[in-house]
């Protein structure tokens, strides 16, 4: 490249990628839009994350943005429509973060069910040696909805069934090459599960999906597992059910808002909470913030994206 594209940084990276960035592009870390509108006109790519997106009043004042490179998979906070009509493209970090998101599915559901944490806190508090133990819930047999089929819920899918426990999925599709069951509608798979694990994208089609309806579907003994998004599950219901012990427990890895999430998770006891931490390993973020980069070269080298998503 003869000349350094100027980048716009809406969200920091991983150490060392800021470095690796440098050798090919100016980064200009966002800080307000009246402080990007002097350099607006320069700006020909975007690295975000997945939470984080492109405001559209970032979008609108960029009027050269040729290539937005997304540090995660979500694009719910990105307007593909407008990215579309602009010919602006967009790529993700697809793929590289599947197993570790797969990995915490399955290890906030062992540790909800098993009650890992209410366990360590009792321990902890030294009330083993003069109160009754708390017991937790078997794995094995019970049966696992899973809530979006894409790569992630497909891992979760094949990690669940080797705990013995059945699986069926609810999707805007069925997937002809899976073996387990498609349940095409939502409430009648929550009400035959005893674990519904969210894995859906988010986006205005999933706002709200699981909604007081649904959380009484999964009933007093059922439990939620979320790693997708906050957005896909109504806060206030879910609090309700939570509280008033309507459903028997919840490990949640995002949230409304985040990070300055409803303070009253922070007093139950049958739940949790992660701080949105699904892909966060050294090895997977590093991974991901390699394709960021990756993708901002290819494109400024030969108009090309390793992982496109339009």
């Amino acid at each position: 490249m003869s000349s350094r594209p100027n980048i716009l940084m809406i969200d920091s990276l991983f150490p060392g990628m800021k470095e690796r960035l440098e050798q090919h592009f100016i980064l200009h870390p966002y800080t307000t839009v009246e402080n990007l509108k002097s350099i607006a006109p320069d700006i020909r790519g975007i690295t975000t994350g997945g939470a984080s997106g492109v405001p559209p009043e970032i979008m609108d004042i960029l009027p050269n943005l040729e290539v937005i490179s997304v540090n995660g998979v979500g694009t719910d906070r990105i307007n593909l429509d407008e990215a579309k009509r602009r010919n602006i493209r967009i790529a993700t970090t697809q793929n590289t973060l599947t197993d570790d998101v797969a990995d915490m599915a399955v290890a906030l559901m062992m540790t909800v069910m098993r009650g890992i944490v209410t366990n360590d806190q009792f321990v902890r508090a030294g009330k083993w040696p003069s109160e009754p133990v708390p017991m937790g819930r078997t794995l094995t047999k019970k049966r696992v909805g899973i809530a979006g089929f894409g790569h992630i819920g497909q891992a979760i899918a094949k990690r669940v069934s080797a705990f013995g426990m059945e699986v069926a999925y609810f999707n805007s599709h069925a997937r002809p090459e899976s073996n387990y069951r498609f349940e095409p509608d939502l409430k009648t798979l929550t009400a035959w599960c005893d674990v519904l694990i969210l894995a859906v994208s988010g986006g205005p089609r999933s706002a709200n999906m699981v909604n007081k309806d649904i959380l009484d579907a999964l009933g007093k003994d059922g439990f939620l597992v979320n790693i997708a998004r906050g957005t896909v599950v109504d806060e206030a219901a879910l609090l309700s059910a939570l509280q008033e012990k309507r459903i028997a427990g919840a490990g949640l890895d995002v949230f409304q808002n985040e990070p300055n999430i409803n303070p009253a998770f922070f007093t139950l006891t049958n739940t949790v909470l992660q701080a949105h931490q699904a892909s966060a390993t050294i090895e997977t973020r590093t991974a991901m913030a390699n394709l960021v980069a990756d993708n901002l070269i290819a494109y400024f080298t030969d108009k090309r994206l390793l992982t496109p998503v339009i």
